[in-house]
């Protein structure tokens, strides 16, 4: 039996990072899937990549309708912004092109959660409070009018 050596591989070749925050956004698994897509094309140093919901939807195994549904949460989290582009034909003709994604800091988009989660838990509070001193309005008409 002969022993059989694997090659060695890069630590940064053929990977690229996927923040750990990513998975505490409370994202759903097909965002999570494109944007890990995008992750992937985006350039390292402009953190920019073109790609058609056809090509990414073709990666990650959904259809284009899905795709710009979970890009659409993708950007309403503020982890992507997308900005259209434009094709010139041979004969003049400007044509639409595929979205060109800008992948944003991962650290924006955590503050943005917890401020909507601040935001959410102060609403849930002052509700808590209204409900309290309606219960006390409540027992205050009922012992003196009951």
């Amino acid at each position: 039996m002969r022993k059989q050596y694997w090659p060695k591989r890069d630590p940064i070749k053929n990977y690229f990072p996927l923040p750990n925050e990513i998975f505490s956004l409370g994202l759903s698994a097909g965002a999570i899937a494109v944007y890990g897509f995008l992750l992937h094309r985006e350039d390292r140093k402009t953190y920019q990549c073109v790609a058609s919901y056809r090509t990414i939807g073709e990666a990650v195994g959904m259809s284009v309708n899905t795709v710009r549904k979970y890009v659409t949460e993708l950007e309403d989290r503020g982890l992507i912004r997308t900005e259209r582009t434009t094709v010139t034909t041979r004969d003049g003709r400007t044509l639409n092109g595929c979205l060109r994604y800008y992948i944003l800091p991962i650290q924006m988009s955590i503050e943005q959660f917890y401020a909507r989660q601040l935001h959410a838990a102060d609403l849930a509070l002052e509700r808590q409070r209204a409900e309290q001193r309606l219960a006390a309005l409540e027992r205050k008409e009922c012992a003196s009018g009951c």
